[in-house]
């Protein structure tokens, strides 16, 4: 009997572990939002770190975090470290590349709660008087990353995190936008 058992939870180990493997290695979240303002308005709040703590969604999970500013002011090179509450962890964020009004790419390395590096890219595309931003982040999955998201889904923790920062991101940007830029889709 002990050993019918205990040829059960093999099986179930197995198949399971065979599932996790058969998982995509790599992963995608993504989220965009319309904002009434010219791209450089957006881009300048993204592609300057010193900017973030107004509308980073992370930065209002732990006021308290200790943060420094390393390399460049802002753009190539600029390098922001964390050090927070369990919620953010600890790591850092570098802007690898910096096109303006199109597009800011930044790595990202955990250092805790987990290890690891991910890239994150904002996209700014011109429409009309407003921008479409595009927030992502991507990066590889080893076998306990994709055994732990058959139990959570990050696409709606950080996704849901990504919406909240662009909203904030929004408000922000269309504050600072010239008050000539109207939404065409507004009355």
């Amino acid at each position: 009997m002990l050993k019918r058992i205990f040829l059960v939870v093999v099986a179930i180990v197995a198949l399971f572990s065979i599932y996790v493997a058969l998982q995509p290695s790599t992963f995608r979240i993504e989220r965009s939002a319309i904002v009434v303002a010219p791209p450089a308005q957006v881009f300048a709040e993204v592609n300057d770190f010193h900017n973030w703590e107004a509308w980073s969604p992370w930065a209002k999970l732990d006021p308290n975090a200790k943060t420094t500013f390393e390399g460049a002011p802002s753009g190539e090179g600029a390098v922001f470290r964390w050090a927070g509450n369990k919620e953010v962890g600890e790591g850092s964020m570098t802007v690898l590349e910096s096109k303006p009004d199109e597009r800011v790419k930044i790595r990202i390395d955990f250092v805790k709660p987990w290890q690891g590096t991910n890239t994150a890219e904002f996209t700014f595309k011109p429409d009309g008087p407003r921008t479409i931003v595009t927030w992502a982040m991507f990066g590889e999955q080893g076998f306990i990353e994709r055994a732990v998201c058959m139990f959570m889904n990050p696409d709606k923790l950080v996704g849901g995190q990504f919406e909240k920062g662009l909203a904030s991101l929004k408000t922000i940007a269309e504050g600072k936008a010239a008050p000539a830029v109207a939404d065409p889709a507004q009355p």
